[in-house]
């Protein structure tokens, strides 16, 4: 978690805590609070203290529970302002993955230039739906996520249209690791790994392999988009990870040519491509 996250989680634990001790009607002690909310006493400390990122249904509580109705808007901007940098998983997927994807899927028909790199899976943009639709159902099953995996295999389907239309670029980068990680059965990633050949000649897009025997001068690592001159769109376990700096943008750019320089391209990436289908033996 990113120390700017970690300061402005504590400024609003701070604020709570404020809140708590100015109440109309006399302070209250923060297991007073815990008993009219019906929360866990240590739910009220740790919100106080930046140790847990409160729901906007937890700070509406707070503002009613403390007599202060009126500064909701106010804290709801405060959690809007530092976690839309940050989007948990479990949180963001809620509601299945369908209104997830739709976001990402608006931010890149605002981009006219991409910059990807992952390290171990293939790339949504080039996905095929029997692909795409492993991946995704693993991150639900990891997530407990009961719905939307459909709607999120045939969202991903349809964003794949930017990459037939003129103007646009996807400057992919990915790892040898992705053309052989099994996390579908062989004869699916076969399929996606023809799909993958067939894109190394397309005008919008520029594909680069880096193979597992290429030096690198950095840790290929952590996937991530790059979104224009305005977003980078970054994956962890727990979370999304969206900054729009121009300094972690700088940074992130950086990374992505740093890895290209390890990239072999053309009939060098067909050739790698190859060898990992070779390997599958589904042929």
């Amino acid at each position: 978690m990113s120390t700017d996250y970690q300061q402005a989680r504590e400024a609003l634990g701070a604020r709570l805590r404020e809140l708590r001790s100015t109440c109309p009607a006399g302070r209250l002690t923060g297991q007073q609070l815990a008993r009219l909310l019906g929360w866990p006493g240590s739910k009220v400390s740790k919100l106080e203290n930046g140790r847990q990122t409160a729901s906007p249904e937890d700070l509406r509580a707070w503002a009613e529970a403390t007599g202060q109705p009126d500064v909701y808007p106010e804290l709801a901007a405060r959690l809007a302002g530092f976690e839309s940098h940050i989007r948990s998983w479990r949180r963001s997927l809620a509601n299945g993955f369908k209104p997830m994807n739709e976001g990402l899927t608006a931010e890149i028909e605002r981009s006219s230039e991409i910059w990807v790199w992952e390290e171990a899976v293939v790339p949504g943009l080039m996905q095929t739906p029997e692909y795409a639709r492993h991946v995704i159902q693993r991150y639900a099953e990891l997530l407990g996520v009961t719905k939307g995996v459909e709607d999120a295999v045939r969202t991903r389907a349809r964003r794949q249209e930017w990459l037939y239309r003129p103007g646009r670029k996807a400057r992919v980068l990915v790892w040898e690791a992705a053309l052989r990680s099994l996390i579908c059965p062989p004869s699916v990633l076969d399929a996606q790994l023809d799909r993958l050949t067939g894109m190394l000649g397309m005008d919008t897009v520029d594909l680069g392999i880096v193979p597992f025997a290429a030096p690198v001068k950095i840790v290929p690592a952590n996937g991530f988009w790059v979104l224009g001159d305005r977003l980078v769109v970054a994956e962890d376990w727990h979370a999304e990870l969206w900054l729009d700096d121009a300094d972690n943008i700088a940074l992130y750019k950086k990374v992505w040519k740093t890895l290209r320089e390890s990239a072999v391209h053309g009939s060098d990436a067909h050739h790698v491509i190859n060898s990992a289908r070779r390997a599958l033996g589904t042929r």
